[in-house]
This record gives C-alpha cells, structure tokens and sequence, in this order.
C-alpha cells in the first residue's frame, strides 16, 4: 500500500552537509507522518527526527539531543515528501538512515484507514574525520 525511497546519503567529511529525501508513494490517496532512524551495525535502531507519534503523542517534530541544531527535518505534503538537512556532520552521525512513514489512507469506503510503520530500504550516511 504504502512505498518509501529514500535518496540522498553518501560520503563526506566531517563537518560537512548532507540532505536525506524520502518520497512516500500508494495506492490511494494518504497522508503521512514522516521521520527519520538511523542505525549502527550492532546497535538498536534510534529516533533521530521527525513527526513520530509513538514518539510523540501530540505529533511535534521532535529531534533527539545529539543533532539539535545541526539537523533540520521538513516535510512536503504536497509531494508526499519528507526531508532531513544535515550540518555539521560529525563521525558518530555515520549511519544508515532510514524513513519512517505513518499513513492516514482514503479508503474505497471512504473511511480514512491508518497504514502505520513504513519503512524505506535506507541509505548509507558516511562521515570521516
């Protein structure tokens, strides 16, 4: 039902700039509560930014305290697109990143129906000191 592809990851070094695309695509017409992940081979999946309301009940964008002020999260609702600008990368932002999506979907019946907790396939963030 719901398709997330994320674009954008990549190498750079620290102190560098990167900025994470996710388009969200369906099968009917859907609404999406966008965020950010990312994770380290080992090491559990984390919230880094995002609209996430089994993060936040009240649908705030959030972001974790070790990116505050050096990442931006948007979204394009128009485009069903969210976005992650990263400044000031530094050597423990390297990750994989992933989108995460909740949809409200229009259904046949006309009922609005949740497809929560999508998922994109990742893309790699790699920085060097």
């Amino acid at each position: 039902q719901v398709r997330l592809a994320e674009s954008g990851g990549g190498s750079v070094q620290a102190g560098g700039s990167l900025k994470l695309s996710c388009v969200a695509s369906d099968d009917s017409f859907c609404t999406y509560d966008m965020s950010w992940y990312r994770q380290v081979v080992g090491q559990e999946r984390e919230f880094v930014a995002g609209i996430d309301r089994t993060v936040d009940p009240d649908g705030r964008t959030l972001y974790v305290d070790s990116v505050k002020g050096r990442f931006t999260f948007s979204q394009d609702p128009t485009i069903n697109t969210g976005y992650l600008e990263m400044t000031s990368l530094k050597p423990e932002d390297s990750a994989i990143y992933y989108c995460k999506a909740d949809a409200l979907c229009l259904s046949y019946t006309t009922a609005w129906l949740p497809y929560n907790d999508n998922w994109g396939q990742g893309t790699r963030v790699a920085v060097s000191s």
